[in-house]
């Protein structure tokens, strides 16, 4: 099993562009509604610009009424995920079938570079309960004549790349070129020969009991 960090301080996180905007926005609502002096403005402004994290963008909305508008501009906003999917140290690299089955399911982390390969065999590659060693992995799926399925959640972001020669390399979950704030990315690339991957898209499912880890 490996060992889980714990949850960062969001305030530790470091601050993107399109967040400093956020909060830039909310202190020229605030100037227009007289609440800021131009001079508090521009003063406020350039520590905004200035900001890495977003510990240096709390204080500067902290005395302006905004509600939620300022604490949603103060702190990133995860897309919604039943746990901390992102640390750990990757507890599988590979699953291969060779005239036969395999799968990778349940509580298991996936490293950076994660190979599947299915030769006349059969794998299943579901990322419901995984968590991941980086923010972003790339899946290597290599089918011939032979099976791989991988099912994704939604609150993970997924880019599909794949090549499908006499098979089918298939995503029929909704691609996004853009990964989500806080939501882990999985580029899905490699060949189907004679064989078939399938990316399917899966829906959270109540858990009565929590999963065991998986050990290779």
């Amino acid at each position: 099993m490996s060992d889980l960090p714990a949850v960062p301080d969001p305030r530790e996180m470091r601050v993107s562009n399109a967040d400093r905007e956020r909060v830039a926005k909310v202190l020229n609502d605030s100037m227009a509604e007289g609440r800021l002096t131009v001079n508090e403005l521009e003063e406020r402004l350039d520590k905004v610009y200035a900001a890495k994290t977003f510990g240096d963008l709390e204080p500067l909305t902290r005395d302006l009424p905004a509600g939620n508008q300022a604490r949603a501009a103060a702190y990133p906003q995860p897309a919604p995920s039943r746990v901390n999917r992102v640390g750990g140290r990757g507890t599988s690299a590979t699953a291969i079938a060779i005239m036969s089955g395999t799968d990778r399911k349940g509580v298991w982390t996936v490293p950076p570079t994660f190979t599947t390969v299915a030769l006349m065999g059969g794998v299943e590659i579901d990322l419901t309960d995984a968590r991941f060693e980086d923010a972003e992995t790339t899946i290597q799926a290599f089918a011939m004549m032979g099976g791989i399925d991988i099912y994704v959640p939604e609150d993970i972001t997924i880019q599909v790349n794949g090549t499908g020669f006499m098979g089918a390399f298939e995503n029929h979950a909704q691609d996004q070129a853009q990964p989500r704030p806080g939501a882990p990315l999985v580029r899905i690339t490699g060949l189907a020969l004679m064989g078939g991957v399938d990316v399917k898209r899966r829906k959270p499912r109540k858990q009565k009991n929590k999963p065991k880890e998986i050990e290779e």
